[in-house]
């Protein structure tokens, strides 16, 4: 077995940092000025997934297939005729975009093959990895193109594929660890594949999730998540305009905020961190000398309040039956054909005779298709009576000991007032406080709270 690299830092970057070739020049810069810097990560071009999801689809007719692959190949070819030596990789890429015409041809003869789908959406990856070798290469820096599917080992759920985490460590420390000693080996995330060689995909916003299994395999020290922000706020800006960075949060609170609506981070990044110990870094390829947030185990400050988190497209699936009164294996059942539908509650509150859970409406495989289907509320009218409510939001106050602090819900509550409080869920977690609202109603929900409990 390889013994790590002493000093190793992951870096991935995501699709606004690999749009185009002054992006991709912004990445390379890092990558130079940081020598522990020696596996790079990286997603599809921005736009380019989309396009792919809309191909994968198999609903379009002739001419919006040919717009979309045309608008993919001027996204790669804007890079490519802007490289110093174009030629060494313009046969590999035009590969890739030969398959994804086969690729999203087949699937408009024969829709919903999910193996021909996760192909298809490989590629934006690949292109990127591509580029990206090649720039690195022409700055004089020795790097490598690396296929992820060596190494991404998964079960063959394609589309939301589970990483099998034994499995990733071992090839990561036989095939990847020897390459790392002497250049920049760069692959893809968000991709991998199954026992039979199989492309399969991990789910949107997979990428973060392939880099943190990657660092842990590693026993990297350092997980760089560079993206289009500096850094992690204490509410998305967006929403509110006087948010402020925040410079550090432990493992807790960063798994609760990314877990709970923030985009910087891939809910299941913080999960492989914490197993390895591995520090993790948040910071803007497009200002890196603003610095950014740190994500350690331990951190100094532990405020009561830290941050807020909004998830919109939120459904509220209460099941009703007297079943549940005095009695046993209600909830199991339940849960049981929830996991068969591969379906994951976030909230989730009890009386004598219902169960009130939420889903993440957002949540979906990389084709885009929902997870919330009529298939599971067939299997669910047997056992209960079904009500579904959508559209709603989850708001998440994140921060330390609020399950043991006299008179946070008071707080919170009152700067609620004028709001219907759909659901509220507490006391499972010392770092949230979670509850539903209407959907139109989150967003001002929101500003009160952050004006209340975090004010500038």
């Amino acid at each position: 077995m390889n013994n790590p690299i002493p000093t190793l830092t992951v870096a991935k970057f995501g699709g606004t940092s690999v749009a185009d070739l002054t992006a991709l020049n912004h990445c390379a810069d890092i990558i130079q000025s940081d020598p522990s810097v020696r596996l790079v990560v990286v997603s599809a071009a921005a736009g380019v997934t989309n396009r792919l999801v809309e191909l994968a689809s198999g609903s379009l007719d002739e001419p919006r297939r040919q717009l979309l692959l045309r608008e993919v190949a001027a996204i790669e070819y804007a890079m490519l005729d802007r490289l110093d030596n174009p030629a060494t990789i313009a046969a590999e890429l035009d590969g890739y975009l030969t398959e994804m015409d086969r690729l999203s041809g087949s699937l408009s003869d024969q829709p919903g093959c999910a193996e021909s789908m996760d192909r298809l959406l490989s590629m934006g990856e690949r292109c990127s990895s591509l580029m990206m070798t090649q720039l690195l290469s022409q700055r004089g820096v020795p790097a490598r193109n690396f296929d992820a599917c060596q190494v991404m080992r998964t079960d063959d759920h394609f589309g939301r594929a589970t990483p099998e985490i034994g499995a990733i460590g071992r090839l990561a420390r036989e095939r990847l660890a020897p390459l790392l000693e002497s250049q920049v080996v760069v692959t893809q995330g968000f991709i991998g594949s199954d026992n039979g060689g199989r492309v399969t995909t991990l789910g949107r916003g997979g990428s973060d999730f392939s880099a943190a299994l990657m660092a842990e395999g590693l026993g990297a020290q350092t997980l760089a998540i560079w993206t289009d922000v500096d850094g992690i706020y204490s509410c998305d800006p967006r929403v509110v305009s006087d948010a402020r960075p925040i410079e550090e949060l432990s493992f807790n609170e960063a798994a609760e905020m990314a877990t709970f609506g923030s985009k910087v981070l891939h809910p299941a990044t913080i999960l492989p961190a914490v197993r390895s110990g591995t520090s993790v870094f948040v910071g803007s390829t497009r200002a890196p000398e603003q610095g950014g947030t740190w994500i350690r185990n331990r951190c100094d400050s532990k405020p009561v309040f830290r941050a807020l988190s909004l998830r919109r497209q939120q459904t509220l699936l209460t099941c009703h039956s007297l079943n549940m009164l005095h009695a046993q294996g209600f909830l199991a059942e339940l849960f049981a054909i929830l996991a068969r539908h591969r379906i994951s509650v976030d909230l989730i509150t009890t009386s004598e005779v219902s169960v009130a859970l939420t889903l993440d409406q957002t949540g979906s495989d990389s084709s885009g298709r929902a997870l919330i289907s009529d298939a599971l509320l067939e299997e669910l009218s047997p056992l209960c009576r079904v009500e579904v409510e959508q559209d709603l939001a989850l708001v998440a106050v994140i921060g330390n000991h609020i399950a043991h602090t006299a008179g946070i819900g008071l707080k919170v509550l009152e700067a609620m007032s004028g709001s219907n409080v759909r659901m509220i869920c507490q006391g499972a977690s010392a770092h949230n406080l979670c509850f539903l609202v209407k959907g139109e109603e989150g967003e001002a929900v929101v500003r009160r709270l952050h004006q209340s409990l975090l004010p500038a």
